[in-house]
């Protein structure tokens, strides 16, 4: 969030004011040593919101790109079909701090940018851990990863998070399939904290669920694990029936499961719901448009209900996009010619009126002359 938007947030939330309590009879009355603390923090408010946040002056720049080598490789799902890969510095330096549902950024050798969750432990501040799932016909990421091996080096930008953990109160996590890496993350901290917690796991068959001779560990009481081919296809009751009453929900898998908690969710007694998605998220309120590409001056159409990203990928397969959900910026690209209705929050205004993420963000109405 920026600075500039700190006095917004305090004035909605009702904290722009440092009333004094009301008196044994319940009047209100005024108290001068209130008054002169709320001047202060007013003119220190209006110095602080002045400038906006610069990264690299707060500490480490995510958008900086580090060059990490594979320290180890352990295959941790029973079907060997997902892997997990510690990665640490060249010289074994200290890496930048991180938080349950951080992620970082790859870029492989062959120009794909992809991002997963860390799931390995914040305090080791030496190695970073992932797991990925091997996926043959996906768009080719998981497969590379899959190929590195001890001594292979990539290039990382992060930690980044988008999906941050309350170490506080009660919580419910949800987990389908690999979407159990940045709540694995988050359980360990909620035990380590002696939070109010319980922990659904779905996913396929136990075969296909990593990181399951762990969990099994755990205490039974709070853990759920529950696979298709025993329970069948989890509802947003199954998904939510543990929630904790006043609590938050933490979800993380594949976008049936999310949208399944998501129109769940208001039935059930927490009071937040967080979520990251492994995929792109439904294309809502779409309208058709078209698109050109400069480079041959090909138009395609796009339909209501596909992202511009899926249409282009299908005639450039090489077009660059890694979170497919606005905010990595990936995929941004040049629009010459007509106006995006832009879908993300991750270009500045300045940048929307002749950039769009392809991955969300569409026509304002008419054809789109794209720098592709």
């Amino acid at each position: 969030m920026k600075l500039a938007s700190m006095r917004n947030v305090l004035k909605a939330k009702g904290l722009t004011r440092y009333d004094a309590p009301p008196d044994i009879k319940g009047r209100e009355r005024p108290d001068r040593a209130m008054r002169i603390t709320e001047a202060v923090a007013e003119k220190y408010l209006r110095v602080l919101t002045a400038y906006e946040y610069n990264p690299v002056v707060a500490g480490h720049n995510p958008d900086s790109a580090m060059t990490l080598v594979v320290s180890h490789r352990q295959v941790v799902a029973r079907d060997a079909n997902v892997v997990l890969l510690r990665f640490e510095s060249e010289d074994g330096a200290a890496l930048p701090e991180w938080h349950p549902g951080s992620h970082l950024d790859f870029h492989l050798p062959s120009g794909l940018r992809r991002q997963y969750s860390l799931c390995g432990d914040p305090s080791d501040r030496h190695g970073y851990s992932i797991a990925v799932r091997r996926i043959p016909d996906g768009g080719g990421g998981s497969v590379e990863m899959h190929a590195l091996e001890p001594g292979s080096s990539v290039t990382v930008r992060g930690p980044r998070n988008g999906f941050p953990f309350v170490g506080e109160g009660s919580a419910l996590f949800v987990a389908g399939g690999i979407g159990i890496t940045p709540i694995l993350a988050m359980v360990r901290a909620a035990r380590e904290l002696g939070m109010d917690w319980q922990f659904v796991y779905s996913g396929r068959s136990r075969e296909s669920m990593p990181f399951l001779d762990e969990i099994e560990t755990f205490d039974p009481s709070r853990v759920f694990i529950r696979p298709d081919d025993e329970f069948g296809l989890p509802s947003s009751t199954d998904l939510l029936e543990r929630a904790v009453p006043g609590g938050a929900v933490y979800c993380c898998g594949p976008t049936p499961m999310l949208e399944s908690v998501r129109r769940g969710f208001t039935s059930s007694p927490a009071a937040a719901l967080h979520f990251e998605r492994f995929g792109a998220p439904p294309v809502l309120d779409g309208r058709e448009f078209e698109v050109q590409l400069v480079s041959t001056g090909e138009v395609l159409t796009v339909p209501a209900d596909e992202s511009t990203l899926s249409v282009i990928k299908d005639r450039l397969p090489g077009v660059g996009y890694s979170c497919q959900q606005g905010f990595c910026g990936t995929c941004r690209v040049k629009v010459l010619a007509g106006k995006a209705e832009h879908r993300e929050n991750r270009l500045t205004d300045a940048e929307q009126q002749d950039e769009m993420l392809i991955c969300v963000s569409r026509s304002e109405g008419g054809r789109l002359v794209l720098d592709l």
